[in-house]
């Protein structure tokens, strides 16, 4: 029955875009506002991979994530409070997913003009996020990834629709998340070729994709590029 139910939420989803109207900027930062203690500011997640980056994601994945917390679908304590009915409704929702997916995070150190003031560039280097470099085989993890993983997730790590994008995302979160898959703590979703594709991953792999990705995060340098799966 829950299959069936995010089936149709999903299919919901789709044939309503979330940016059907202008956003409402200040009422969007108003309802993040509570978010923002554990998301940071600019959605860019903090601790380490303890609270995941937010900015740039997917509005629909975000969208269902949120929607999956509020049921209890995915389980998770702290965020089943803010995501209660009567503290989010599905319209905040669709406000908050659609704002952030338009936030982008720099990847590289601002250059100044020179002529901002110190906070200006406080701020400038604030919203600026660099994922250190995972340790593991770059080029193996590539091999691995675009053979296994760019299917849903995109050559780029860049994700689509419902697949959320996982460059840029700090690595022990993605880590944590595909433990938690493997021991059934967080459903999967998706019913694809691709499903339980984890299990057939080795440790190794795991690690060597996660290096890879840290490789994506900035298009612009030159190792951020897709590896073929035949090279």
């Amino acid at each position: 029955m829950l299959k069936i139910s995010h089936l149709l939420f999903s299919l919901a989803m789709l044939a309503t875009p979330l940016a059907a109207t202008a956003l409402d900027v200040e009422k969007a930062k108003e309802v993040y506002g509570p978010c923002a203690a554990c998301h940071g500011q600019f959605g860019e997640g903090g601790k380490k991979g303890e609270y995941p980056r937010i900015a740039g994601q997917h509005a629909r994945y975000t969208m269902e994530q949120l929607k999956n917390f509020q049921s209890q679908h995915r389980l998770n304590l702290p965020m089943f409070p803010y995501t209660k009915e009567r503290e989010l409704p599905d319209e905040d929702m669709k406000l908050l997913a659609e704002w952030l997916a338009g936030i982008e995070l720099p990847t590289r150190m601002p250059t100044f003009r020179g002529d901002e003031d110190a906070l200006t560039r406080l701020k400038m280097v604030e919203k600026v996020m660099i994922v250190p470099r995972a340790e593991g085989n770059v080029e193996a993890g590539g091999k691995v990834y675009q053979e296994n993983c760019a299917t849903c997730h995109g050559k780029l790590g860049k994700g689509r629709g419902m697949f959320p994008m996982i460059a840029g995302q700090y690595s022990n979160y993605l880590k944590k998340q595909i433990d938690a898959y493997l021991r059934a703590e967080r459903p999967h979703e998706e019913e694809t070729a691709a499903e339980g594709i984890l299990y057939e991953l080795s440790a190794d792999d795991v690690q060597n994709i996660l290096a890879y990705l840290t490789t994506l995060q900035n298009p612009d340098e030159s190792t951020a590029k897709p590896v073929s799966a035949g090279d």
